[in-house]
């Protein structure tokens, strides 16, 4: 349920905040007044497209956001968790449309896209008005009105759920058979399985041949330097370290005799003497000991090239090549015992189509019966909202047989005539807006309580009507105010006498700028806007009696029902 509209700097009003509650609540001011810019507000917040034209004159940008109350909306909620778009339970959608172009959207403080703004929009209110921004145009919404007003919920659900299976059981099989030629896939794993045997190594063993292969490919420099650094430590030149080191401790040891503080240092220089002896000698073995085998050094050389070229081939780094393995190992198990599952599941997969079968036909003969239902509920009051000749038909249209689909095995199609005589067309090609928003409404009403939308916005419902007719339609708003909340934008008395709550839009002129107000009118404030529809400039005592008795009269509908009175 809408509880907040907040609106900045949006066409001629400057700033306005208006609180909602549960019922009908009527919108009504003079023409061009600008009444319609709540609805106008809701739809860019339903993400339409914006307009920079719609940004107040002199102004940088204008700035719209509703609150919603969602704790009788579980599907709203898990919307919302499901995109980790959840805040304390509420739900706040903010839309700021600059006026050099383009515009950005909120969803509890969150920045979200205008695809996913209109796909929760869509969850929260509904407006009847303009063609192009009805739910009940498209064919979707049009099915899904029919299943809740026909009981068909549970069967419905039934073959979603069948479907669902059933492509799961598609999906394994397919995985199963190696995605349709299941004997070549096997050939092809054994032959890469047993090539990967071959080459493939455990990291640490690959790194150990990396290793190798750089030693070998370098035997040749590492033997000569090895043997030079030996014959540097240990040789017979000059300058070897150890002959230096033994020169050093010679004088060392004289000098050792004056002073026996220096004893300390002929130890470091005897453990020196020691070291590089023994480093000598292991440089000495290392560069006897290489393996200068240039078949050795091709064997690894050999085992790298394949397994490089094993890694380009698969996709996988030489590291994670003995892994891969592992893995086309074990499907080459589950292909090459397939059989006894694959045989399994086709059992299953034929069992669930026959099922699905069962289902869809009777969701098919409740969809045909509801059909019906709604096409005489929906003619009937169409007669009583202005209509009378006018016809409303709902279409099924079979789908080809195949596969098992969500939907079912058809889609529907709501037709309508406005006028006697005049053929059924699609109701998204019925030309008056006015004729649109009507027989939304009689759709809305003749399904009562089946649409979970909480919020129903209705514009232009009462264009073209009046006495008698314009009664009805306030009578039929009341009633369906009962099971959600309704908004309604109009011109007619009748209608705005069935409200809970009244909000009347002015416009006024301060000195070269033109600013719309939007006030909640009390029970006084309600009787003079009344009397101000029903009797013009000239406002007397009989019209507001008048205006009086019919507050009266739409108050007295409700009585027994539990809701409160206008």
């Amino acid at each position: 349920m809408l509880t907040r509209l907040s609106v900045r700097n949006f066409a001629v009003v400057e700033a306005a905040e208006i609180e909602f509650g549960p019922g009908l609540t009527v919108v009504t001011g003079e023409t061009g007044a600008g009444k319609s810019l709540l609805v106008d507000a809701l739809l860019l917040l339903s993400g339409i497209r914006a307009d920079a034209g719609r940004v107040r004159s002199g102004c940088e940008r204008a700035e719209l956001q509703a609150e919603f109350d969602v704790a009788d909306a579980p599907v709203v909620r898990a919307w919302l968790a499901d995109r980790a778009l959840d805040e304390d339970g509420g739900c706040i959608l903010r839309r700021v449309i600059a006026a050099e172009g383009g515009s950005r959207a909120w969803i509890n403080g969150r920045a979200v896209s205008l695809a996913q703004l209109s796909e929760l929009a869509a969850l929260l209110v509904e407006i009847h008005g303009q063609h192009e921004h009805q739910a009940l145009l498209e064919r979707a919404q049009q099915l899904a009105v029919l299943d809740a007003f026909g009981g068909c919920g549970d069967v419905a659900a039934k073959v979603r759920e069948l479907t669902r299976r059933y492509r799961d059981i598609a999906a394994r099989e397919r995985e199963l058979s190696g995605g349709g030629d299941r004997e070549a896939r096997i050939e092809l794993l054994r032959h890469e399985v047993a090539e990967l045997e071959r080459w493939a190594l455990p990291p640490d063993a690959l790194a150990e041949l990396e290793a190798r292969h750089r030693r070998l490919a370098n035997a040749g420099k590492l033997a000569e330097g090895a043997s030079g650094l030996a014959e540097l430590l240990d040789g017979d030149g000059e300058f070897a370290a150890a002959r230096i080191v033994a020169r050093a401790k010679t004088e060392l040891e004289r000098l050792t005799g004056l002073d026996p503080v220096l004893q300390a240092v002929l130890g470091l220089l005897d453990s020196a003497g020691i070291q590089i002896g023994e480093a000598a000698d292991a440089l000495s073995r290392y560069a006897q000991d290489l393996d200068l085998d240039p078949q050795q050094y091709e064997e690894a050389d050999a085992h790298l090239t394949a397994l490089h070229d094993l890694s380009r081939r698969h996709r996988v780094p030489a590291a994670g090549l003995h892994a891969h393995a592992a893995g086309l190992r074990e499907e080459l198990r589950a292909l090459e015992g397939a059989g006894d599952a694959l045989a399994q599941l086709g059992a299953e997969r034929r069992r669930c189509l026959a099922d699905y079968a069962d289902a869809a036909e009777a969701l098919s003969k409740r969809r045909a019966a509801a059909a019906k239902q709604l096409g005489q509920a929906v003619t009937a009051l169409m007669g009583e909202l202005g209509m009378s000749g006018g016809s409303f038909t709902v279409e099924l249209t079979p789908q080809p047989e195949g596969e098992p689909d969500p939907q079912g095995r058809e889609r529907s199609e709501f037709l309508a005539s406005a006028n006697p005589g005049m053929p059924p067309r699609p109701l998204r090609r019925v030309a008056s807006g006015g004729e649109l928003s009507r027989i939304g409404l009689a759709i809305e009403v003749a399904a009562l309580g089946a649409d979970p939308v909480g919020t129903m916005v209705f514009d232009e419902v009462d264009a073209g009507i009046g006495g008698a007719v314009a009664e009805t339609v306030g009578a039929k708003l009341r009633a369906l105010a009962s099971r959600c909340q309704v908004l309604c934008v109009t011109h007619l008395p009748q209608v705005a006498a069935q409200g809970h709550a009244h909000l009347f839009v002015a416009k006024a002129f301060e000195g070269d700028a033109t600013r719309t107000r939007i006030t909640a009118l009390d029970a006084t404030g309600r009787g003079e806007e009344l009397a101000r529809m029903l009797g013009g400039v000239e406002i007397d005592r009989e019209t507001r009696a008048h205006a009086k008795k019919m507050l009266e009269k739409a108050g007295k509908r409700d009585t027994g029902s539990g809701r409160r009175k206008a």
